[in-house]
C-alpha cells in the first residue's frame, strides 16, 4: 500500500510532521502495520510486536547498509562501526566493548557522574533560570563519555564540537551534508592520532583499552586495525553524546507537562529508576532505526524482496496499544513490558546502562535542586534529524 492511499503520510525529513508524529504512528499502526513511502522507497514498521521480531532477525533485516535513511543503500560495514555490522563479525567486537560496559563498571562511575551534575548545576541555584539542555544536559553526556574515553580535558570542547557537527541535518539532503561529513572526517582525524598516542603509551582509560585489546578471529587472536579502532571510538564518542542529551531535554519539557508525577519524583527519589523507563517509552530519542532486507519476507500479507529498505520505528512501538494499556499517557509507576527505545536483540544499545546511570543521576541532582520549573516555550529549539528527536535549548524558568 503506499503512502497516498487511505491519506496517511509519514515522512522522516518532515520537520512539521516531527513535532508531534504520535497520531500519524497509531493510524499507521492501526491502517498501515506495514508502511509504503513510495517517493522515498522505504517500508516502516511501527507495532510492537513488528519491531521486536525484526530486530531480533538480523538473518533477514540486515545493519550492514546503514541505519539511517539517506545513508542506506551502499556496504557501510567497511567502516567496522558496530551499528553496521551482523552477526558473526557484530558478535566478536561487540564482546570486546561489553567488557568496558559491565554493570560492575558503569556502577562505578556514579560518583563521578553526580560530581559532574554538582559542577554545573551548583552555579545554577538561584539564577533564576537557565537553558536546561545549553548550560547542561548536553554538556553531561559529552564530559562522561570524554572522560570514560580519555579525552584530554583542553580537546573535549572541540571534540564535542565535531561530534554535534556530524548529526547537521541539511534541508534537502539530510545527514549527507559537507558540514556534516566535514565534521565526521575531523573526528576520525583526532580518533585516529589519540588511538595511535595509546598504543605507544596506554593510559587508564577505554581508547587505551581498545588500542591494546586482542580479540579471536578464525581461531587466532589479533589486535584490532586501524578501521576497527576508529569505527568503535567514534560510535561511542558520537553515541554516548547524543542520545543522553535528548533523554535529557525530554525528561525536563515532560515534566513541566505533569508536574503532580515530577513532585512524586522530587519526594520519594527511589522513583527516578521507573520515570526514566517511562520517558525513554514515552518520548524515545531515536525514534527510527533502518534495515535492509536480505531475504524474501513476507511481512503483514505483502512480500518484501532482497534490497527493500525498512525503518523500524521504536517511538512508535513505544506507544503501542497492544502492548502498553493507556500508551499515551505518562505514568511514572507504569510496569508494564520493557519498551524497545534502546532497541531488541543483537543491536541493542551497548550503552544502556551507562544512559540510565547519567539520565537516573541528573534527574536526582536537578530535582533536588530546582523541584519546580516552568518551560519558556518561546524560545524553545527543537532538534530534528531523520533518525534522533528532541531538543536542543529548553529554556526553564523558576
Amino acid at each position: 500500500m503506499s503512502s497516498s492511499e487511505n491519506g496517511v503520510r509519514w515522512d522522516p525529513y518532515d520537520v512539521d510532521l516531527d513535532l508531534d508524529p504520535h497520531p500519524v504512528w497509531r493510524r499507521m499502526r492501526d491502517e498501515q502495520p506495514l508502511y509504503r513511502n513510495d517517493e522515498l522507497g522505504f517500508w516502516a514498521l511501527s507495532r510492537y510486536a513488528d519491531v521486536q521480531a525484526a530486530s531480533r532477525d538480523v538473518a533477514t533485516f540486515s545493519s550492514r547498509r546503514g541505519t539511517v535513511l539517506e545513508l542506506m543503500g551502499g556496504d557501510m560495514s567497511k567502516l567496522k562501526m558496530l551499528l553496521f555490522l551482523d552477526p558473526p563479525e557484530h558478535d566478536v567486537l561487540r564482546a570486546l566493548v561489553g567488557h568496558a560496559f559491565t554493570p560492575r563498571r558503569v556502577a562505578a562511575l556514579e560518583e563521578r557522574i553526580r560530581a559532574i551534575c554538582a559542577e554545573y548545576l551548583d552555579p545554577l541555584v538561584g539564577s533564576g533560570g537557565f537553558d536546561y539542555l545549553a548550560d547542561f544536559g548536553t554538556h553531561l553526556p559529552s564530559r562522561v563519555i570524554s572522560e570514560i574515553l580519555g579525552v584530554p580535558a583542553d580537546e573535549r570542547q572541540h571534540v564535542l564540537e565535531l561530534i554535534n557537527g556530524t548529526f547537521h541535518q541539511d534541508p534537502t539532503t539530510g545527514m549527507v551534508n559537507d558540514v556534516a561529513l566535514t565534521a565526521l572526517d575531523g573526528l576520525r582525524t583526532w580518533m585516529a592520532a589519540a588511538l595511535q598516542e595509546r598504543r605507544a603509551q596506554p593510559q587508564d582509560d577505554m581508547l587505551s583499552v581498545l588500542a591494546q585489546a586482542e580479540i579471536e578471529d578464525g581461531g587466532t587472536r589479533r589486535v584490532l586495525d586501524d578501521e576497527e579502532l576508529l569505527g568503535f571510538g567514534s560510535l561511542l564518542a558520537s553515541a554516548g553524546t547524543e542520545t543522553v542529551a535528548r533523554l535529557l531535554g525530554w525528561a525536563v519539557t515532560v515534566l513541566a507537562d505533569h508536574p503532580e508525577q515530577r513532585a512524586e519524583l522530587a519526594a520519594q527519589p527511589m522513583l527516578i529508576p521507573g520515570a526514566v523507563e517511562e520517558l525513554l517509552r514515552y518520548e524515545a530519542p531515536s525514534p527510527v532505526q533502518g534495515r535492509t532486507v536480505l531475504r524474501e519476507v513476507e511481512v503483514h500479507g505483502r512480500v518484501l524482496e532482497p534490497g527493500s529498505k525498512v525503518l523500524l520505528l521504536t517511538g512508535s512501538a513505544g506507544r503501542d496499544e497492544r502492548a502498553f494499556p493507556d500508551p499515551d499517557r505518562f505514568d511514572i509507576h507504569r510496569t508494564d513490558q520493557p519498551h524497545v527505545s534502546f532497541g531488541v536483540g543483537a543491536h541493542y544499545c551497548l550503552g544502556a546502562a551507562l544512559a540510565r546511570l547519567e539520565g537516573r543521576v541528573a534527574l536526582e541532582e536537578t530535582l533536588r535542586r530546582f523541584p519546580t520549573w516552568k518551560i519558556d516555550a518561546d524560545n524553545v529549539a527543537r532538534l530534528h534529524t531523520s533518525t534522533v528527536r528532541g531538543h536542543r535549548h529548553v529554556p526553564i524558568v523558576f
